[in-house]
């Protein structure tokens, strides 16, 4: 076959540590398909994959390990949304064995498999891993090298600002450039080839101000900036925060806490990040994420009226400063 303008979208693949007997371990794409519950399960990881399926077996009154590297799940996310997930984790009975290494996986005789870390051995019945994934250029083998289009050290395919590749007609998107590995932006960055290519109006991916969400139980939705990455930009910042457990969490008993940040410029008062851990945290993570695309300030937050009674509503009715980090 033979074209003139040719669009990687090949996406990306679960990553298995290299360690020795990982090929007794699965990942999330086996995970759906045992033919038995395991009564205990390690799932190792903690990033949304892990989380999200920790929850899921959990639930399932399966006994989850969840073992990761990291002292805190969610790396990369706001810290507080990071500590409010691992307590939400733990309330559900999720044991959590962090800041370790893997050595080895071997089966016993018994069948049951063990998993030893650097500092503890886990005897389980099924071990997942979710340690991510990487890009999808080598299964199968796409012949990218013979015609010069380059490869980063992870094997991702190098792209300039418009999606193109180091051969002027062949593009890529997704996953297969590991940029932001969402579904949503991949859609954005094949969007954004068609008006380039198709259409004749170059168009680059708006990176800016990207919500996601981590389907964990309760959920986490975020967009724009932690409170870390606001101090690593020099930014002087107020910080707004509300912990408290939903109203549908009492009537049931239920102890876990949803927890809502805003991070603001102190200067200009733009919201620069909103963050939350709680019940339907990406339905409402959603509006937020317009409004920030808008250039929304605290004033604009303050003057919205609240929907009573909802968790949103605590986002337009913070009015307490919790603190003010960064900047000179």
């Amino acid at each position: 076959m033979t074209a003139r303008d040719i669009l990687i979208a090949t996406g990306g693949r679960a990553y298995v540590p290299d360690i020795p007997g990982a090929e007794l371990g699965i990942t999330s794409d086996e995970a759906l398909n045992l033919t038995e519950l395991p009564k205990k399960m390690v799932i190792v990881g903690s990033g949304y994959i892990a989380v999200e399926f920790a929850g899921i077996f959990a639930g399932l009154g399966v006994e989850v390990d969840l073992v990761y590297r990291q002292t805190l799940p969610l790396r990369g996310f706001d810290d507080d949304i990071r500590s409010t997930v691992y307590s939400n984790l733990k309330e559900r009975g999720i044991n959590q064995i962090s800041s370790c290494q893997l050595v080895s996986l071997d089966k016993q005789s018994d069948g049951r498999l063990l998993l030893r870390t650097s500092t503890e051995e886990l005897e389980t019945d099924v071990v997942i891993f979710a340690t991510g994934r990487i890009p999808n250029t080598t299964r199968p083998k796409l012949g990218l090298e013979s015609v010069g289009v380059e490869l980063s050290a992870t094997g991702a395919i190098k792209v300039d600002e418009y999606s193109r590749t180091t051969v002027s007609n062949i593009w890529a998107v997704g996953d297969v450039t590991d940029r932001v590995n969402l579904t949503p932006v991949a859609l954005m960055e094949g969007m954004a080839f068609v008006d380039t290519v198709v259409r004749g109006n170059p168009t680059k991916p708006d990176y800016e101000n990207i919500p996601c969400a981590v389907f964990s139980q309760p959920p986490v939705a975020t967009v724009g900036l932690s409170e870390n990455d606001a101090i690593m930009r020099g930014v002087r910042c107020d910080v707004f925060m509300s912990s408290f457990t939903p109203m549908k969490y009492s009537l049931s008993g239920r102890k876990e806490k949803a927890l809502m940040k805003l991070v603001v410029d102190s200067v200009s008062q733009r919201v620069l990040g909103v963050h939350m851990v709680g019940p339907d945290a990406a339905e409402i993570l959603q509006g937020f994420a317009t409004a920030l695309k808008c250039g929304a300030t605290k004033q604009h937050f303050d003057q919205t009226v609240g929907i009573h009674p909802s968790s949103a509503e605590e986002f337009v009715t913070m009015r307490s400063l919790t603190r003010t980090v960064g900047g000179e």
